[in-house]
Order: structure tokens, then C-alpha cells, then sequence
């Protein structure tokens, strides 16, 4: 007797557990939260990264695969065999990237379905470009290598996560490449800028901040190739001059070289495994 195999969220009586949390907090509330006379809630500096633990082969069915945490940001990327680009007749000189960015259904707040949504279609996009310009296409005319990217824990700067993680999990799988790429995102809001946001962080950096005050606000997600000096892709979202923008990128740019020697780290040491 055959049987219903569609996937249910739950119970039809149940009742999410994000409605009870408070959400009448004032403005100024909310700045004294996240903000702590000039400290983040988790003590950092406001231009300061989290730590971070990264690690290469966690995948077994993988050809490369990589694991990073960002304090409670926990991303997974897998990157596999370069094979023929489907329902394609004529011939391609360079090859493609396949990305695919995914929140695990249980990794926010609020419960994630199993299709790709708006969003996450937007942000398997922004990693496919910001992965493109550091691999050898031409090494693999007429193929694609697939890669994939899932969010198992999401606080903060998850598609800035996911570029660093699939960067590694290429080199992982041998692929060729120019260069490792690496993301960090920046959150604005007013004259204060945080680097690596957490969720809460995020949420404030898109209010647009009180008048008489700066209106700069927003997010800027930039993925870069260090040895290069390349951007591969930028990501914007609020309202910022062009002053906000380029003090912004400055930022953005020192993060990424500190967190480019610590994916060379993480490579270095499977090749001393290896040896």
C-alpha cells in the first residue's frame, strides 16, 4: 500500500515558539542590547571578526569539502568532480560553477523550507560569482564542478561564511584554481559600522537610524581574491554615500587578508598530513 511521503513542518495545532518572543523593545532599547559602551554583546570591538575554526575533508562522499564556524554561524560546503553540463548541446570553452546556497530548515529562528526561497536563490547567485572569477574554467571545457553550501546554524554573515567555506572546499577537491577567495560582511548603521554581524546586529543595520544622525545603513557583503588584489563580488543593501562605501571596502579588505593566511593555514596543514 503505497504511503504519503511529503515532507511536514509539523503538527497543524502547533504554535511557533518565535511568537512569543518580546517584540515591543524601543529603539533605544535595542541599541542599549547589542551595544554596551562601545562593546558588542559578545565583547567584541565593533571593527572586530569572530574567531573562527575552520576544517577541510569533513565530507566523505565529497571530492572536497570544508566546515567553518563563525561563533554560533556554522556553515557546511561540499564541491565535487567536474562532470558534464546537463541539457547542453553545444560546446562550451570554458567550463561552469554550479552553487547552490541553502539554510537548513532548522538553522534560523523562524522554520526554513525545503525549497530554495527568493533569498536563497539570490544568495546561491552571489557565491556563484564571487567563486567564478578565481577557478580555471578552461581547465574543464564542456564540464561543471557542483558546489554546495548549507547553513546549519545561521547568526550573522552566513553568505560571507559560505564564500570562505566554499573557497576551501575547491581547493580541497583539487580543483584548479588562481587564487582562494574569502567574504566578511560589514553591518552600518549611522557612524557605527560592524564588522561581521551578528543576526541581531543585521537587524539594526537595517533600520534607517534617527533623523538628525547620519542615514547611512545597510550591509556590504564583499568577497575578495587577496593574492590578486581582486573583488569578485560586492553586495549592498540600505542607503550609504560613497564616503560610507569606500571607508567600507578598506575595512573589508584588511578582515579578508587576515582571514585569507587562515585558509592557507587550514590547507597547509592537510598537506603536512598528507606528507
Amino acid at each position: 500500500m503505497p504511503t504519503d511521503s511529503r515532507r511536514i513542518q509539523g503538527p497543524e495545532n502547533t504554535t511557533p515558539y518565535a511568537l512569543y518572543i518580546k517584540k515591543d523593545k524601543t529603539y533605544n532599547d535595542l541599541i542599549k542590547e547589542i551595544l554596551n559602551n562601545d562593546k558588542r554583546k559578545d565583547g567584541r570591538n565593533l571593527n572586530e571578526h569572530r574567531r573562527i575554526y575552520v576544517k577541510t575533508g569533513v565530507i566523505s562522499q565529497a571530492k572536497g569539502s570544508a566546515y567553518i564556524e563563525q561563533n554560533n554561524t556554522k556553515v557546511i560546503c561540499s564541491a565535487f568532480d567536474p562532470r558534464e553540463i546537463p541539457r547542453k548541446s553545444d560546446y562550451s570553452v570554458n567550463g561552469e560553477l554550479y552553487c547552490e546556497f541553502k539554510f537548513a530548515p532548522f538553522s534560523c529562528t523562524k522554520w526554513r523550507g525545503h525549497q530554495a526561497d527568493a533569498y536563497e536563490k539570490e544568495c546561491s547567485l552571489m557565491l556563484r560569482r564571487a567563486l567564478e572569477p578565481a577557478v580555471c574554467r578552461h581547465e574543464f571545457p564542456n564540464f561543471q564542478v557542483d558546489v554546495y553550501a548549507l547553513v546549519l546554524e545561521n547568526d550573522g554573515s552566513a553568505l560571507a561564511a559560505a564564500i570562505t567555506c566554499a573557497g576551501l572546499a575547491l581547493a580541497n577537491a583539487s580543483v584548479p584554481m588562481y587564487d582562494l577567495v574569502v567574504g566578511a560582511t560589514l553591518g552600518i548603521h549611522g557612524e557605527q559600522k560592524f564588522m561581521d554581524p551578528t543576526v541581531e546586529e543585521e537587524s539594526l543595520c537595517s533600520i534607517p537610524p534617527p533623523s538628525g544622525e547620519s542615514c547611512n545603513h545597510g550591509l556590504i557583503t564583499a568577497a575578495f581574491c587577496p593574492a590578486h588584489q581582486q573583488m569578485t563580488e560586492y553586495a549592498q543593501s540600505g542607503a550609504m554615500d560613497i564616503d560610507c562605501v569606500t571607508s567600507s571596502i578598506q575595512l573589508l579588505t584588511d578582515v579578508c587578508e587576515t582571514l585569507y593566511s587562515l585558509s592557507q593555514q587550514c590547507l597547509l596543514k592537510i598537506m603536512i598530513k598528507i606528507q
